[in-house]
């Protein structure tokens, strides 16, 4: 989430990424808000020092109808306390649904899309092999080889369920590890992250409120993560962190749920768009300057490209600003 001072400064800045990520947010509206909480905040900062000072003056009262005068003054005091922090409430819950709708803002390199089919390529890897024989999907070759069982993944888990099998659970297993290793002796510290999350995490990592209908949702109001980022995220939340220990660089690993509300008719065979699967996940904490954030993003895409490298895997990388 962004600071409330940069956001005032910038707010064109922060209008145009809005724009640029499809987001519907109004910046004036923020400052507008923002502005009722600073002076609701005040008037309640006011009400209590009056009652402080109101209850120190009642201790030194000797006389009987003075005392009793004072205290009627005091309820008073209460009340209005009490009404100004009903405001000052309602206010702060206006402003924080409009913080969290506030983007990050998109590096100026990274060109425009409303989707995917607009993406950009910026580099790629390896060549694309051609073949003289008719492929198979992926479900075919792993259903012809006892990999994996859609049929009865459907049958004990529902749609999108899945049991990964023989080879394909080894395959697995050994991608893992393989990933945490490199990671590893790249300064990375591995960590298993919680999947069941406060709600404030989610929040501070940008995932709620826009991406509920994807979450799922217990009956305690936590949620199950889509990846392992939003637990590392909130690992060091509401801690001051010394800037000579930055960055923190962690390689997290968790089972991860998505509901995938809004992807319907979209990769409904196969194991492409799954409720349930397990992901490993690079998370940097870094100081909040510009040329950090690029130099650590950079960092990140580098260490995907060696791990598709080292599996020998040709691939290319888009982007655009409403994608990664």
């Amino acid at each position: 989430m962004l600071d409330i001072k940069f956001i005032r400064e910038n707010k064109d800045l922060i209008q145009e990424a809005a724009r640029k990520k499809l987001i519907d947010l109004n910046v004036e509206e923020l400052l507008t808000v923002d502005d009722e909480r600073i002076k609701a905040l005040q008037t309640v900062e006011a009400a209590r020092a009056k009652q402080n000072e109101a209850n120190e003056q009642i201790v030194k009262i000797a006389d009987p109808d003075s005392r009793l005068k004072m205290i009627e003054s005091l309820r008073t005091l209460k009340d209005e306390l009490t009404k100004n922090e009903e405001l000052l409430k309602d206010t702060m819950k206006r402003w924080q649904a409009l913080m969290v709708r506030v983007p990050n803002i998109p590096d100026m390199s990274v060109p425009e899309g409303s989707d995917d089919s607009q993406n950009v390529e910026v580099s790629a890897w390896g060549e694309r092999p051609k073949f003289d024989y008719k492929l198979k999907s992926h479900i075919d070759l792993m259903t012809d080889h006892h990999m994996v069982d859609l049929e009865r993944g459907a049958k004990v888990s529902g749609f999108r369920g899945y049991f990964l099998m023989n080879d394909a659970v080894m395959l697995s297993f050994a991608l893992w590890q393989y990933c945490l290793e490199m990671l590893r002796a790249d300064g990375f510290k591995p960590m298993l992250v919680p999947s069941l999350v406060r709600p404030e995490s989610f929040f501070g990592t940008g995932y709620l409120p826009q991406g509920e209908e994807d979450l799922y949702k217990t009956q305690d109001g936590d949620f199950l993560a889509g990846t392992a980022e939003v637990a590392t995220m909130g690992y060091l939340m509401n801690e001051t962190i010394d800037k000579k220990d930055l960055p923190k660089l962690w390689v997290s690993f968790s089972p991860c749920f998505r509901r995938e509300a809004g992807s319907h008719g979209k990769d409904t065979r196969g194991l492409i768009r799954l409720h349930e699967f397990y992901k490993v996940e690079q998370v940097i904490l870094c100081e909040a300057s510009h040329e950090e954030s690029v130099r650590w993003h950079e960092k990140l895409r580098e260490n995907a490209e060696k791990i598709m490298q080292g599996l020998g895997i040709p691939y290319h990388v888009v982007i655009n600003c409403t994608g990664d």
